[in-house]
């Protein structure tokens, strides 16, 4: 297979790749329109500037939205485009030139691979950066400390052997209640220190202790016994550990939500789920721009009666039902189904079958 470029394959990368940011741009702005609408209340009641909702709300919006919407576009823009073709018989004079529908797909595969690495590049570097932004500026001018609930009965594992457990936690002033520290070597309860509050001294990165009490175990026929009124300690937990939420997740570069994971399973932390999916689909959602390529050329390349309706509501239908299985597989890691990382790329796998069955039977 000659894989020279011709004119053919700067055309076709031309169609694509321009129908694709133009179809994107345009539900971008439409997006953004009807956000702005949504908001507005906010925007005014909370006094927000108007450089700020500009410079730290919506261009730090757009690039998590662009990536949101960009697999079904890669759908309807190859359905779109690819149907107009063949509507004007420009396949059939493709084809009728000695070029091979497999050669034919090579542009489309190509420009593929740059949206992928597009939107790979979104997933991995700039939108966790942009979140970051936006989240600040929705905690602090849209909905000021809605998210922020009071968190029961945490049980982490902090260090080896290290247990915290915090009957609740209170964001209005950062104080955990009924705060107990246990430390265990050899299967062997060593210490244990607990206090009815903690707060978090942002001052010196730790804890204060009110009302504390330790008792070691030495294992001779008394333990040691110490209290106090007041106690100042650094340990390997933060506030931000009782922040948890899924912007959160998303806020995080790629090195980050490693770190994040790996803390996370040591404590034996039931949120590291949502970290594992997070990480998963960073990459799973670039991938389906190969898939969604080739189920829309092979669905589109045949001329059909009344125009290019029929395929696009094929097309719609069909990337409907990827976005939302792709959403759906979430529900097999909470429910102990699936891995992460199975429950997350099942999807792509189905789809990889069904685009490979749809090329094998598109006319060629």
């Amino acid at each position: 297979m000659n894989l020279k470029p011709k004119l053919i394959d700067l055309y076709i990368i031309k169609k694509f790749i321009t129908t694709f940011f133009v179809a994107l741009l345009l539900i971008i702005v439409i997006v953004v329109i009807f956000d702005i609408s949504e908001k507005i209340d906010n925007f005014v009641k909370y006094e927000a500037p108007l450089k700020a909702i500009i410079f730290d709300y919506y261009l730090n919006f757009i690039p998590y939205f662009m990536n949101m919407f960009s697999a079904l576009f890669v759908f309807i823009t190859v359905i779109f485009f690819t149907s107009k073709m063949a509507a004007n018989s420009e396949i059939i004079a493709i084809l009728s030139c000695g070029i091979s529908f497999h050669r034919m797909m090579v542009p489309y595969i190509f420009s593929a691979t740059v949206i992928a690495l597009f939107s790979l590049c979104l997933n991995l570097f700039i939108i966790p950066n942009s979140n970051k932004g936006m989240v600040e500026f929705e905690n602090k001018y849209v909905d000021p400390g809605k998210s922020y609930g009071n968190t029961r009965n945490v049980h982490y594992q902090i260090a080896p052997g290290e247990f915290v457990y915090v009957e609740s936690f209170s964001s209005w002033n950062n104080t955990a209640f009924r705060f107990t520290l246990e430390k265990i070597e050899n299967n062997q309860l060593v210490s244990k220190l607990s206090a009815e509050t903690a707060v978090w001294d942002s001052t010196f990165n730790g804890w204060t202790l009110k009302k504390y009490f330790i008792r070691d175990y030495t294992g001779a026929l008394e333990d040691q016994i110490r209290s106090g009124a007041r106690l100042d300690t650094v340990i390997n937990l933060k506030v931000s550990d009782f922040y948890f939420k899924k912007k959160t997740l998303e806020s995080l570069s790629y090195k980050e939500l490693n770190e994040l994971i790996e803390t996370q399973k040591l404590r034996g932390d039931a949120n590291v789920k949502d970290a594992l999916i997070e990480k998963n689909k960073r990459f799973s959602m670039s991938f389906s721009a190969f898939i969604l390529t080739i189920m829309g050329v092979a669905l589109s390349s045949k001329k059909r009666r009344g125009g290019i309706g029929w395929n696009l509501g094929i097309g719609i239908g069909l990337s409907f039902s990827y976005i939302l299985f792709q959403r759906f597989s979430e529900m097999f890691v909470y429910t102990g189904l699936m891995s992460p990382a199975l429950a997350l790329w099942t999807p792509n796998i189905i789809y990889t079958i069904i685009a490979g069955f749809l090329y094998k039977i598109a006319p060629k």
